[in-house]
């Protein structure tokens, strides 16, 4: 099944769009902590993008474990494939904090919107007397702020460290398949 399209190898047909998609997902998920206004204009699309690297993963190391059987076995192709399977781990975190993040960040602006104070009011009460009214925000609501502001930035920071993480290991399973499909070629030409 992931073997061919078209007569060309599939993984580096998908393996390009999990070399895009990933980076570009761990890239929009430091945006979206670290930049309030990205983070607005944004809204869900991190953790969509993060969901959309997550898929490609596996289909990249499925149709990678395809082209291996095919290919003389080598030393590169070997660590290529080690670092490709450990892929993994590292799209499933992002995506986790990333629409983590944002379910925390949306809820906290809820909250806080809720927990705002009232502008006083002025109300006529019977026998011509008046009164100011206005309406605190319950205790209860702005302990409950506060718990959330330091979850959000708790996950902010996992996300972070999740995007670096993939970022870096996007980076050196590309640099061992390119090193793995192009030294040979390097080989015959000298």
């Amino acid at each position: 099944m992931f073997d061919t399209v078209f007569g060309l190898p599939m993984h580096p047909l998908v393996v390009h769009a999990t070399a895009v998609l990933v980076p570009l997902a761990a890239l929009s998920v430091v945006l979206q902590v670290c930049w309030p206004r990205f983070r607005a204009w944004a809204g869900p699309l991190p953790a969509v993008l993060s969901l959309v690297g997550l898929v490609l993963t596996p289909l990249s190391t499925a149709s990678g474990e395809a082209l291996e059987e095919k290919v003389s076995e080598s030393s590169l192709v070997e660590r290529h494939a080690e670092l490709g399977d450990q892929l993994l781990p590292f799209t499933i975190a992002l995506f986790v904090f990333s629409a983590g993040f944002w379910w925390l960040d949306r809820q906290r602006h809820r909250l806080a919107a809720a927990a705002a104070p009232v502008i006083p009011t002025v109300e006529a009460a019977s026998g011509g007397s008046t009164t100011l009214t206005a309406v605190k925000p319950a205790q209860t609501a702005v302990h409950n702020l506060a718990r959330l502001r330091t979850a959000t930035a708790i996950v902010g920071v996992l996300a972070v460290l999740a995007a670096l993480g993939t970022g870096i290991q996007v980076g050196r399973i590309g640099h061992t398949g390119a090193k793995a499909a192009w030294s040979d070629a390097s080989s015959a030409i000298v």
